[in-house]
């Protein structure tokens, strides 16, 4: 990733996150936005603390999934402006290695080349959408709502845009921009921002369960498949066969792709080695 290094994520141990919580069980590792006092809206070390905890899971071989969820009634109410344009506002987290360039977001979740889920479990406001726009599954429970405020305050959310319209449709982004009213989760939905709603009481089983499944999968597979979907969009189309039966043959190669097939002629379980 290019705001961390492989290096630099070897010290994870011994960061003392000061904005969220970052844990691995089995292959599922856990973000957890832990500022509900401030609604969770990142200030540029909270925004490091997010990225630095991506930059692990994306090099440590044994996350194969990723959760981010929120504390509090609000999952994300964007960047703390304050924060932002007063440093003395923001405190610094030393334990961190030093970032690479400005904290994006947005960059960040592109790079992770691992399936993420959000579990949504309150308002989604303003930059908080480049969290859920960078998870491959968002499930949201039926309260939760999402809105595009910056139009109220003469700003646009610009770096939102640049997430939003590779989810949803681009005049569906535009609306919701321009507008800046608050959707519901079911209008998310039809938009195709969430991907499935639960009720407060099942969304725990419901995020578990899909992050097993997705677990139980060949990790090398999914992350060769998530890099070259990203890579085709700057691909002529004319090329995009050639390009990805290439990448195909490269992946016949693996350990991992060889294992699936002697395992499903033994018929048990394969034993992936993400190789």
């Amino acid at each position: 990733m290019q705001f961390y290094s492989e290096e630099d994520t070897r010290s994870f141990q011994n960061v003392r996150f000061m904005y969220i919580t970052a844990t691995l069980t089995g292959h599922i590792f856990t973000i957890t936005l832990n500022r509900p006092e401030k609604r969770n809206a990142f200030t540029p070390t909270m925004a490091e603390e997010i990225i630095y905890a991506l930059a692990y899971a994306h090099y440590e071989p044994e996350v194969r999934c990723v959760v981010v969820q929120a504390v509090g009634k609000v999952f994300c109410a964007g960047a703390d402006l304050n924060a932002f344009h007063d440093p003395s506002a923001d405190l610094k987290n030393d334990t961190l290695p030093k970032i690479r360039g400005e904290a994006r977001l947005g960059d960040a979740f592109e790079e992770l080349l691992k399936p993420a889920i959000a579990k949504v479990e309150g308002a989604v406001l303003a930059g908080g959408f480049l969290i859920v726009c960078g998870c491959a599954f968002v499930i949201s429970t039926p309260n939760a709502n999402f809105s595009l405020p910056e139009v109220k305050r003469g700003i646009w959310p610009m770096q939102v845009m640049a997430s939003l319209t590779k989810v949803i449709p681009e005049r569906k982004a535009l609306e919701l921009a321009i507008t800046a009213r608050n959707y519901t989760a079911v209008e998310m939905r039809d938009f195709g921002l969430i991907t499935d709603i639960k009720e407060a009481t099942d969304i725990d089983f419901a995020v578990n369960a899909l992050a097993d499944l997705i677990s139980a999968n060949a990790p090398l597979a999914i992350r060769a498949g998530i890099s070259a979907v990203q890579q085709m969009k700057y691909i002529p189309e004319n090329e995009r066969h050639t390009f990805l039966k290439a990448q195909l043959d490269i992946l016949l190669q693996s350990e991992d792709a060889k294992e699936g097939v002697l395992a499903f002629k033994e018929k048990r379980e394969p034993i992936w080695k993400g190789k």
